[in-house]
């Protein structure tokens, strides 16, 4: 493994980078299938997403796969089709997505290839409720990109659990969504400490350098 970086934005390093799209499936990312945003007014997350968020996430996978870095995907969904096995916090806020269901898959434009990582989880945190840790050690990954949905609440989770876990956070300000501008905002603001805030076209021109 390469030596210990001395700053949040130093070079990724080939054999030691990975990215991770938190919770980029359909249930959450498709018009109409979220039942909580029943009658509620989610033009503003939806129009984020479609025209800015999955656009640049498309360009980043093809970069991530180009480049040979490890891609991985954690979704929100039960191990049993009755969700006996999720954390209290999800059978109290009344989220379930059974296993194997369709609304639970990764969207179309992300879809994983046969040998990219998916990861299940039933918490707001993917380092609480599955074997990342242990699977990105095994890797040999330090260097962390993440991009994906909702930026205050899995992302947020995702971002600061890693950097307290040892890794060296990249988060991509505009490959992420929430609810408002306002909500988005703070949080890049709030776990801007844990993380290295950047931008998709600085993170291509990375990956780009590393394909090369």
């Amino acid at each position: 493994m390469s030596p210990l970086p001395t700053r949040r934005d130093a070079p990724f390093q080939p054999g030691e980078t990975a990215l991770l799209f938190v919770d980029m499936q359909r249930i959450w990312c498709e018009r109409g299938l979220d039942p909580a945003h029943a009658g509620q007014d989610f033009s503003y997350y939806h129009d984020r997403l479609d025209s800015l968020v999955v656009p640049n996430q498309q360009r980043l996978l093809a970069a991530a796969r180009a480049a040979g870095i490890d891609i991985m995907h954690t979704v929100i969904e039960s191990l049993t089709s009755h969700g006996r096995d999720r954390s209290l916090d999800h059978k109290l806020s009344d989220m379930h997505v059974p296993r194997g269901a369709p609304e639970g898959q990764v969207i179309p434009a992300l879809a994983p290839l046969a040998d990219e990582i998916v990861l299940p989880k039933t918490s707001s945190g993917v380092f609480n409720s599955t074997n990342i840790d242990y699977v990105l050690r095994n890797l040999g990954v330090r260097y962390l990109i993440i991009a994906g949905v909702v930026t205050d609440q899995c992302v947020d989770m995702a971002v600061r659990d890693a950097a307290d876990r040892g890794y060296m956070v990249t988060l991509i300000d505009d490959a992420c969504a929430t609810y408002s501008e306002e909500r988005h905002r703070a949080a890049v603001k709030a776990f801007g400490g844990y993380c290295w805030v950047t931008d998709t076209g600085t993170v291509l021109s990375r990956l780009k350098e590393m394909a090369a």
